[in-house]
Order: C-alpha cells, then structure tokens, then sequence
C-alpha cells in the first residue's frame, strides 16, 4: 500500500525499498484492543448470512463495529460503517461512550448518504443486537447477518480497517482530547477514502472502486 501510495504521489519506488525504509523508522509495534463485542444474552441474534456469498458489488454488504481509540490522557470509542467490497468508509462516528445511540448516528449518516445496503452485517455486540439498531435495519428492509460467536473472522474487512487506522493514525499519535480525535480522524478517514491505494481494488482508492462498481441503476440515479 505504501508503494502503491508513493507512486501515485510521484515518487518511483519498489516494495523492498519500502519495506526497508519502513524497517528502519521502526514501524512494527503491536497491540491489542480491549474486547468491546460483549453481547446482552436476552437479546435476538441472527445468523451469519456472507459464509459463500459472491460479494461482488457496492452496497451489496455493509458491516459495522466498534474499537477503542487511545489517547494522551483516556479514550474514545470510534464506531464505522463500510462497504464490504470496496472497502470505503461510508461514515463513522467518536464518542465517549459505548451507548447505541452513536451506532445508529453511525448507521442512519450513512444510509442517508449512500442508500441501503441490501445485507448488514455486524458481530453479536449489545449495542448492535439491541431492540432500537435492529429497527432501523428493518425499517429500510435490509437483511441482518451476525459474526459467529467469538468469530472475528467473520467480519474480517472491518478488522482490516481497524488495523489501518490503528497502525497509519492512532499509534503515530497521543490526541489531546476527544475534538483532536475527532478532528484527525475525519481527516484519515478522508485520506483512506480518496487518496490511499489498495492492492486488492487493483490500487484504486475505496472511494473508485466503491462508485466503480456501483450497480448501473444506481449510477444512473
């Protein structure tokens, strides 16, 4: 990715170059996050629906979650709503805590963005699960696909973004307080949308690919 980056920026440069460049800045921390998927057992879970599925389209799949986010004194939580095949960032939300209503915030700025997705899928989280997230889904008919229990796989895409804004955002940085995240994460999110390549969308930015592979309806709309 960070080839992929360099060249569209100019600059004419291998993967080992790369890889050695990034070797000696010493880019190899690892860390792990809390566990934030803890589910309310009284409420409805609903099976895991993309197991074979051909996701071959914009807005055939989204799917959501939550992660933790460091900062120089506390945290916050940043919740995000993608769409599985091109990878983008259709909107995302901080907040300080875990309550549903950001998720929803989350979920309805994106649906009023982008339309409905025809399948969502989320993992088995409380706050997803809950009574008032699963209405909106139904309220715009959209299917609902759940992780597996202890799946993380499942939801793999997202996972790979929280690993990007982890690794190319967050640890690079100590916010000083929740408007600084706020702030520089808007400004990442807008980067990994339009700016930064992806060797899987054959080094097209989310945001190409997303409205690249549009069905043509929706184009035309």
């Amino acid at each position: 990715m960070m080839r992929d980056l360099l060249n569209r920026q100019g600059h004419h440069i291998g993967r080992r170059h790369t890889r050695t460049l990034m070797k000696k800045m010493g880019i190899n921390a690892l860390y792990r996050k809390p566990n934030l998927s803890q589910a309310n057992q009284a409420h409805r879970k609903y099976p895991y629906l993309l197991k074979g599925l051909n996701i071959q389209r914009s807005n055939q799949v989204w799917a959501t979650d939550i992660t933790y986010i460091p900062m120089a004194k506390g945290f916050v939580y940043l919740c995000a709503v993608i769409d599985w095949h091109s990878r983008k960032v259709l909107a995302h939300s901080v907040s300080i805590s875990m309550e549903v209503a950001f998720c929803i915030e989350t979920l309805n700025e994106a649906i009023e963005k982008y339309g409905r997705p025809e399948i969502f899928n989320t993992d088995q989280g409380s706050q997803f699960t809950s009574d008032a997230f699963i209405e909106v889904l139904k309220s715009y008919d959209i299917q609902i696909s759940m992780d597996g229990k202890g799946r993380w796989v499942d939801n793999v895409m997202i996972e790979r973004l929280w690993r990007s804004v982890k690794y190319e955002e967050v640890y690079l940085k100590a916010y000083s307080n929740v408007f600084d995240a706020k702030k520089q994460l808007n400004a990442y999110f807008e980067f990994y949308n339009l700016k930064r390549p992806h060797s899987s969308l054959d080094k097209m930015t989310p945001d190409e690919f997303y409205y690249d592979q549009l069905p043509q309806q929706n184009k035309v709309a």
